[in-house]
């Protein structure tokens, strides 16, 4: 049980703290992941920037992923397929789904991008969080739209994930280091005392006051 996501960044940053002289970049995905992301930034006086990803959830259980879509334009699109098997809805569908998305992404990074170049990610070390995982989809879509940059070298650093689904995950990363990893999960927020909605204005001030990029 972490406190909040503050502790459970500070957690990570430690196990992370021998890469602090790699010249990492931490991406973070929004916004729960941000103040994880913030702590380990702030760690090993690395960037933080963001990895753009949205779920897009089944009809009628939206907090359920049935896909998500990541990168600039939300154009990877990877499908839960045991979700979407059990929902019977085909790929058109699915696609039509992740396009209602897709300008809430671009709102996102409207409001959270403004004004800052993105930090360049190639050959560089680049440490990937978020508060937790569920299903796996929305890290799955980030992971490959980040591989899609180029870094040298993807580490993926989470407090909380399934062991099934952390493992399906490792071949997308060079690198795994999660805190607490089960059998059976149940809700991400439950693995914390303290789990607000963390809001726009947050991401915008973690995003200013983490270490510049270099």
């Amino acid at each position: 049980m972490f406190q909040n996501r503050a502790e459970a960044g500070k957690m990570l940053a430690r196990r992370l703290l021998h890469h602090r002289n790699a010249n990492p970049v931490v991406l973070a995905l929004p916004r729960g992941g941000v103040p994880v992301g913030a702590e380990i930034a702030s760690a090993l006086n690395a960037p933080l920037d963001l990895m753009l990803v949205r779920k897009v959830g089944l009809p009628g259980q939206p907090e359920l992923a049935l896909a998500a879509i990541a990168g600039p334009n939300g154009e990877e699109l990877v499908v839960n397929d045991e979700v979407a098997a059990a929902s019977g809805l085909g790929a058109a569908e699915i696609e039509r789904l992740a396009e209602l998305e897709r300008p809430e992404l671009a709102r996102r990074k409207a409001a959270y991008m403004a004004g800052r170049a993105p930090v360049s990610l190639a050959a560089r070390t680049v440490i990937l969080t978020d508060d937790g995982i569920a299903t796996g989809a929305t890290v799955r879509a980030a992971l490959r739209a980040l591989r899609r940059a180029a870094p040298g070298r993807i580490i993926l650093a989470v407090p909380v994930a399934p062991a099934d689904v952390l493992a399906s995950l490792r071949p997308e990363a060079d690198e795994t280091v999660c805190l607490e990893s089960r059998g059976f999960l149940g809700s991400v927020g439950a693995h914390y005392a303290h789990f607000p909605q963390v809001h726009d204005g947050e991401v915008i001030a973690c995003l200013a006051a983490a270490p510049k990029a270099v």
